[in-house]
């Protein structure tokens, strides 16, 4: 299990690079979380050990088995999954980063009680703010989570209103097509997106950073404009 995590590590960081390279930009203005739901933290750890340092996972409970059977590692932990109100608080003890706001109540939730873990996306940030990103359900599907186009201003304007919370960028989790290509237009929309953001004035923001691209699909992401791309099956495998 090692050399193949290992090796699919390496060629989905080659795959980045590429990317990368087609789209004119450097390879560390790209961030690799590897999506590690279900799987088993000596795992893991055998994906540390080749060189990840982001993880992503869904829930909140199992990210908190797991951050104990590894506290001796140095790992920056990303919430990429629905994040109820009831959840907050233990995620704002957890994770590092929450890509998944989309609402200000659980907004709201998260910027209170104990101080988040410190770490940079490569800008500045103060001390003991959270690091969120707004989740925009572009693709108009009501099985997801995600604020609508239309919404994500005035939510962004509420969470930079809130303590404790450094509002980062936005996140997407599109429509699963087979074709890569069929998802440009979504991720299009939502750097545009953020750009309207960005230039609405909103005191002390900077949203640059765009959570989008899986497995199937981060390449056409990162030719689009992703900071951070979400890779779990081509790293760890197919999930049952």
């Amino acid at each position: 299990m090692a050399e193949s995590v290992r090796e699919n590590i390496a060629r989905v960081q080659e795959r980045i690079a590429d990317a990368c390279r087609r789209a004119g930009r450097r390879r560390e203005q790209v961030r690799l979380v590897a999506v590690s739901k279900t799987v088993a933290a000596g795992v893991i750890r055998e994906a540390y050990e080749a060189g990840l340092r982001d993880f992503g996972e869904n829930r909140v409970q199992e990210a908190s088995a797991k951050r104990g059977a590894l506290a001796d590692l140095d790992i920056t932990w990303h919430l990429i999954g629905h994040l109820q109100t009831n959840k907050a608080k233990a995620a704002r003890e957890l994770f590092h980063c929450v890509h998944s706001v989309d609402s200000s109540r659980v907004a709201e939730r998260l910027g209170f009680n104990t101080p988040a873990k410190s770490f940079e996306f490569g800008q500045s940030g103060e001390p003991g703010r959270l690091k969120v990103l707004i989740e925009v359900n572009l693709g108009g599907e009501a099985a997801k989570s995600g604020i609508a186009e239309g919404g994500a201003l005035e939510l962004a304007r509420a969470v930079t209103q809130l303590g404790g919370l450094d509002l980062c960028g936005l996140m997407l989790v599109p429509p699963y097509f087979e074709e890569a290509e069929r998802s440009r237009p979504l991720f299009s929309r939502l750097r545009e997106l953020a750009t309207v953001i960005n230039s609405a004035g909103l005191p002390g923001l900077a949203m640059n950073q765009l959570s989008m691209g899986m497995s199937h699909d981060f390449e056409v992401a990162i030719e689009e404009g992703a900071t951070l791309v979400r890779v779990g099956t081509a790293i760890f495998g197919s999930r049952s």
